[in-house]
């Protein structure tokens, strides 16, 4: 039988993707990261579903579980939070699994960016003033960043910036991303996004660590640093432009 890994979005039950909630009500084992997960999920799963809240265990036991299942002839899902692209801890479950010669499939959800951006009602790329954006955290004692990849690096590029799992570390960000950006430049900090506890903070490098302090954030947050979540004046895209021509698609 086949383990899905399915991506159940940012937080809100609703924001999972219709193939993501078909193939958790078709599997009858169900493992979810209870911690991060809606509950109110587990009701697209069978009556009869076993389901393994994963919130406590560790991978060996994780990894026995989707074997187990497998071994009984039963389809698994592997509910993660957000997307299962970016820091699911996925890569590791699918090694295992190849190993263990156990196949499995990817549904994709909706990232944590993402619903970032629809909170703050902003694109973050814009014409002429950012086109790029860069998915990163900050270094841990547990789990250093590869060479080449720290925010000061990072930052020379003056790229929209989104930071996963760096709400604890604010001040850090700032005293690394001020020289390259400046005081000035627009912060933002989204936690629990599209659930009813959403919580959105404005504001600049100058501000946002102490707004972060006083709403006493430290998880489920993403920070968002660049110049296009405070863009205003701007060139149009090319994309609706009366110039552009329509009889020809490039």
């Amino acid at each position: 039988m086949t383990v899905y890994f399915i991506g159940a979005g940012p937080g809100a039950a609703d924001l999972i993707t219709v193939r993501g909630a078909r193939t958790l009500a078709a599997c009858q084992v169900c493992l979810y990261a209870g911690s991060l997960v809606p509950t109110e999920l587990l009701a697209e799963c069978p009556p009869d579903a076993r389901l393994i809240d994963t919130a406590r265990l560790d991978l060996d036991r994780i990894t026995a579980e989707l074997v187990r299942a497998h071994e009984e002839g039963h389809d698994v899902a592997r509910l993660h939070s957000g997307d299962t692209s970016v820091f699911s801890a996925v890569a590791e479950q699918m090694r295992r699994l190849d190993a263990a010669g156990v196949p499995y499939e990817v549904v994709p959800g909706v990232p944590a960016f993402a619903a970032a951006a629809a909170a703050l009602k902003r694109e973050l790329t814009v014409p002429t003033v950012g086109q790029t954006v860069i998915l990163t955290r900050v270094a841990q004692r547990a789990t250093p960043m590869p060479e080449g990849e720290d925010l000061a690096t990072l930052g020379r590029s003056g790229a929209l910036l989104v930071l996963h799992l760096a709400t604890g570390y604010a001040d850090r960000v700032v005293a690394e991303l001020e020289p390259h950006y400046g005081a000035d430049c627009p912060a933002a900090v989204v936690a629990f996004a599209s659930r009813p506890g959403e919580v959105v903070l404005r504001g600049t490098l100058a501000d946002i660590a102490g707004q972060v302090r006083e709403a006493g954030l430290r998880r489920t947050a993403v920070i968002l640093v660049g110049r296009t979540l405070g863009a205003g004046e701007f060139r149009d895209s090319h994309l609706y432009s009366p110039d552009r021509d329509r009889d020809h698609v490039c």
